[in-house]
């Protein structure tokens, strides 16, 4: 029976990820890398750092990707802010959820910054027990440390814990931590999802999710 909910945050708890790809696009045009939006929807997952050495090889040093992501961000959270709200229904999930005493933690492939940037002006510290974001890990999604670390410090066991999650590459994630999962179709179709054997919902929001109908073992 699944004990407790984890979360992605990107596409997953706020429905940020073209934000993120426009800045995205703009950084790699500066960078000299010009792409469309769907290429940068198709080539962009993970963490940052990895995501601009798999782009550039050894272009850039380990300083200069950090400084790159860093700018990368904080234009992501200027041009977000005035739009940053929660996908609709998780604030009513989160409140039944909480309710029932469900343990709830987030595990996100986000730096930091941008994790607190969402917690805090959006008051969602006191639902979540556990967050591990980007610094924290060793390897992104689709490794699954992430998720493995927040089960663990939720004090339960993979098989135990439901994530929620928006892409191919954090659905991978789950599976390999054992995890089942449901899908906001947020940034993928549904069809990228056909052939994940560990789904068990897919959703374009949190409007017809309720807590205790996964709690329950009846999903």
């Amino acid at each position: 029976m699944i004990q407790g909910f984890i979360f992605d945050m990107d596409g997953t708890m706020v429905d940020n990820m073209m934000v993120h790809h426009r800045a995205w696009q703009r950084k790699l045009a500066a960078l000299g890398l010009p792409l469309s939006l769907e290429e940068v929807r198709q080539s962009i997952h993970g963490i940052n750092e990895e995501i601009i050495e798999r782009l550039f090889g050894e272009r850039f040093t380990p300083a200069e990707r950090r400084q790159i992501a860093w700018e990368k961000e904080a234009e992501y959270r200027e041009i977000f802010l005035p739009e940053l709200r929660l996908i609709e229904g998780l604030d009513a999930f989160l409140k039944q959820a909480a309710a029932l005493g469900t343990p709830m933690g987030i595990g996100t492939a986000a730096p930091s910054e941008n994790v607190q940037f969402v917690l805090e002006h959006l008051q969602l510290q006191p639902y979540f027990q556990s967050v591990v974001d980007a610094k924290q890990v060793r390897k992104g999604k689709p490794d699954p440390e992430v998720f493995l670390q927040v089960a663990a410090q939720l004090g339960l066991a993979p098989e135990r814990c439901l994530v929620f999650e928006d892409s191919p590459t954090g659905a991978e994630a789950a599976r390999r931590a054992g995890m089942r999962a449901v899908i906001l179709t947020t940034t993928h179709s549904a069809v990228e999802f056909a052939h994940f054997g560990h789904i068990l919902r897919l959703a374009a929001d949190y409007t017809a999710l309720r807590p205790e109908e996964f709690l329950d073992g009846k999903a």
